[in-house]
């Protein structure tokens, strides 16, 4: 495909939905803006943070052109400008005496409680890199302190990645530093970002606009941060576990009340109370916008009425007592009636999710027909921090609706439709074919119907790939569609699809979620289920095969057995008709996996030994696939 084209301006008709919204929203209301700003020590170093081969990880600059102050480009929703321009405010914070926070230097806060003996690290960010220079501005400022305790809030790559630039593992296993998780964080933290961790990256980098140029015709922020940074991902596991709600504990002299809230953004979160300090973190559940109740990048679907009981519940254990609210994104909210105003009405909003879908799915209505007709009462719509810079009423509704009635809607003629590429040769066939299909779409562009435009004309191109008119037509759409949307994501997916229309698929920096750390972090169980979801059954065909593996010590045997396209494994067992055993340690494995040696030279090294038919595990390998990253989106 061509390279970099020229981007349209914004039409009248996006013009004038955006204009509407500055007559609709409390835009005079300056409260988040002094929020974001108080408690300002300092401003990140302006130096780009770059990798060992000088790869670009994180630029502070990047999102210059978006200034406090400035109104809207015609070609950013003034909704999701006002929030680009308050996640822009960046530096390190005083929250509260003794609590800072590094803000904007990558998608989340790291977060520094300062202890009796030294700091607690919350949420050390995507990467080690980005993480480092956040401990280093804080030292520049408060002085340096050893690091006692790193928290994981929950189990997003965001709150975790960055974990080795702030300590090592060496502290960690001499015990002089602790990493602290809610129950179940590794499972959840390994399963999400490896068991289906390629297609999910790959949908982030159209989620978080990594591949979009960062100006007002491309990314202006994802709604909970500006964008993702690029740099190494690393894990340590933790070393202490917190399993439920009202446990405390006393952490570098300081009382931790803890909330547990599994299933809510994260299959595993929790939120705590510090006493001494009257501060509730809220993890990544009560921010300043309505969150995903569903990940456009793909993940589980998170329940939205658990998690306002959740809320509920922070509200029944400290809101007569907090006096400041902080959270992984965003700023503060300081001031009793301020911190339980926001958490109420942030409990208020799932609930209202979950209960009116529920409503009218049981009127009748199908997933799609609630999400159009959905509507929040205006004590919630007027709210800053209710809109849906990150989430959406759209896609969170029907995720609502999904997550209790499937993605069936009831109706026989959905139970079995065409695949993409067949129903939309037949769609173009019916309309008249391609030339009468895009005479009557550019007519509806014409007229502002982008959303018909780009559904009618994906069928072009499903039909025909090739056909540029259909693919510019659909990103000239797809383009508009991204310049009104108020959720920083909805934007990412529009321009990034628009992007991929015109030039065709594009390489650029994503993370690496399925990183060596978390791969070394997986136990035997979690890598042969991995396996086994890459296990190609047409390649294995009729195969069958039965391997016993010891990996010797505390990680045990397992007895691998193919049959029926499937491969199982069994722990503490071993077969005496195995087709041959093979005995290595853990590190081994890792070093196999992440192509750091291969099976044959491990062999030759002495760190594999094989008894019996050792072409066996070369023939269950070439069964596995590779997956390509790099798959099509837009196109099929």
């Amino acid at each position: 495909m061509a390279g970099p084209v020229e981007r349209n301006d914004a039409t009248a008709a996006t013009k004038a939905a955006n204009a509407e919204l500055l007559n609709t929203l409390p835009f005079s209301d300056k409260t988040d803006f002094e929020n974001a700003h108080k408690g300002f020590l300092a401003p990140l170093p302006q130096a780009v943070v770059k990798g060992k081969a000088g790869n670009v990880i994180w630029d502070p600059n990047k999102y210059g052109f978006i200034k406090e102050g400035d109104s809207a480009p015609d070609t950013v929703n003034p909704s999701l400008w006002r929030n680009a321009q308050l996640i822009n405010i960046s530096g390190l914070f005083e929250v509260t005496d003794g609590i800072y926070q590094v803000r904007n230097y990558d998608l989340s806060n790291m977060t520094i409680i300062e202890g009796k003996d030294g700091i607690t690290i919350v949420d050390p960010l995507i990467s080690e890199e980005t993480a480092k220079n956040a401990l280093a501005l804080y030292y520049s400022n408060r002085g340096k302190k050893p690091v006692k305790a790193v928290i994981y809030t929950h189990s997003h790559v965001d709150h975790y990645g960055g974990v080795k630039g702030v300590t090592n593992e060496a502290d960690v296993k001499a015990g002089k530093v602790q990493i602290i998780a809610p129950d179940g964080f590794l499972e959840a933290a390994v399963a999400e970002n490896v068991m289906a961790g390629n297609a999910m990256s790959r949908r982030a980098s159209y989620m978080y606009g990594n591949l979009l140029p960062p100006d007002a015709k491309g990314q202006v922020g994802a709604g909970l941060g500006t964008t993702t940074s690029a740099g190494t991902v690393t894990l340590i596991a933790p070393t202490m576990t917190i399993h439920k709600t009202g446990e405390t504990h006393v952490i570098d002299g300081l009382t931790y009340e803890f909330l547990m809230a599994p299933g809510s953004e994260a299959p595993s979160e929790m939120l705590w109370y510090i006493k001494e300090k009257k501060a509730i973190e809220a993890a990544e559940d009560c921010t300043h916008t309505l969150h995903n109740t569903y990940s456009l990048r793909g993940a589980k679907i998170r329940e939205p009425l658990p998690w306002s009981k959740y809320l509920n519940q922070a509200i029944e254990m400290w809101g007569k007592d907090a006096q400041v609210i902080f959270a992984q994104h965003h700023w503060p909210t300081w001031g009793n009636d301020n911190v339980t105003a926001l958490l109420k009405s942030q409990r208020d909003l799932y609930r209202f999710i979950n209960d009116e879908t529920l409503r009218l799915a049981n009127e009748g209505y199908t997933r799609d027909e609630i999400a159009e007709q959905f509507k929040l009462p205006d004590s919630l719509a007027h709210l800053w921090s209710s809109r849906g810079y990150y989430g959406s009423i759209s896609h969170d509704v029907k995720a609502t609706y999904v997550l209790y009635l499937g993605w069936f809607d009831g109706n026989p003629a959905t139970l079995n439709e065409l695949v993409p590429v067949d129903a939309a040769k037949k769609y173009v066939e019916y309309m008249g074919g391609a030339d009468a299909v895009l005479k009557k779409a550019k007519d509806s562009y014409d007229k502002g119907e982008y959303r018909w435009v780009a559904q009618v004309v994906k069928h072009v191109v499903f039909a025909d790939p090739n056909n540029k008119a259909a693919r510019n037509l659909e990103a000239d759409a797809l383009e508009q569609l991204g310049y009104q949307a108020e959720s920083g994501p909805w934007r990412n997916f529009y321009l990034t699809g628009a992007k991929e229309l015109r030039e065709g698929v594009t390489k650029g920096p994503t993370p690496n979620t399925a990183s060596p750390d978390t791969v070394r972090a997986m136990s035997p169980e979690m890598f042969f289920d991995f396996l086994a979801v890459r296990l190609n059954a047409q390649k294995a065909g009729d195969a069958k095969m039965a391997l016993n593996v010891d990996f010797g010590g505390k990680e045990g045997k397992y007895l691998l057995e193919l049959e029926n396209g499937v491969l199982n494994h069994t722990a503490g067992a071993t077969s005496a008709h195995a087709d041959a055993s093979i005995a290595l340690s853990r590190d081994t494995l890792n070093s196999i996996i992440l192509k750091q040696t291969t099976l044959a030279d491990a062999e030759k090294a002495g760190k594999v030994k094989v008894t019996g038919s050792g072409d066996k595990l070369n023939q269950l390998l070439s069964y596995t696939d590779n997956f390509d990253f790099w798959f099509n989106i837009v196109t099929p």
